[in-house]
């Protein structure tokens, strides 16, 4: 299986039990046999995400430190220059709900070569990727 891009709804649902895509995201990675992309931007959504709730905040503390030190799962850092790159490709999508977030993957996923985002994401298949769980 080639590499994917790791995208703010498979964290979560992996974290969290009680996602509705807990079980499938679950099976998913324990079928997964390649290596995972993701960004500084992306875990910090995820921590954004499971901040209200204090114990799957603590969960998703946890995790992001397993990610970081995973030797599956590679995560690009911020930079200056990444940020305003995805600022351009936000503002050049004026007609899409992209977030600025959505951009930053989107820029990392092309810089990467990928093709296969694992996201609900629809905006991830405007842009010519494969969203893996959009037919769930």
């Amino acid at each position: 299986m080639n590499p994917a891009f790791a995208d703010t709804f498979y964290w979560v649902a992996l974290i969290h039990r009680k996602d509705t895509s807990h079980e499938a995201v679950l099976e998913f990675s324990r079928r997964f046999t390649s290596h995972l992309v993701t960004t500084d931007e992306v875990l910090t959504e995820v921590l954004a995400f499971c901040s209200a709730d204090q114990l799957l905040r603590k969960d998703a503390g946890k995790a992001v430190r397993r990610i970081l030190s995973a030797r599956t799962v590679r995560v690009i850092p911020q930079s200056r220059q990444s940020f305003l790159n995805d600022l351009d490709l936000n503002e050049s999508r004026p007609d899409k709900g992209y977030s600025l977030a959505d951009c930053i993957s989107m820029q990392t996923i092309r810089r990467e070569g990928l093709v296969d985002v694992l996201s609900k994401d629809r905006h991830f298949e405007q842009e010519g990727f494969r969203a893996i769980f959009r037919s769930m």
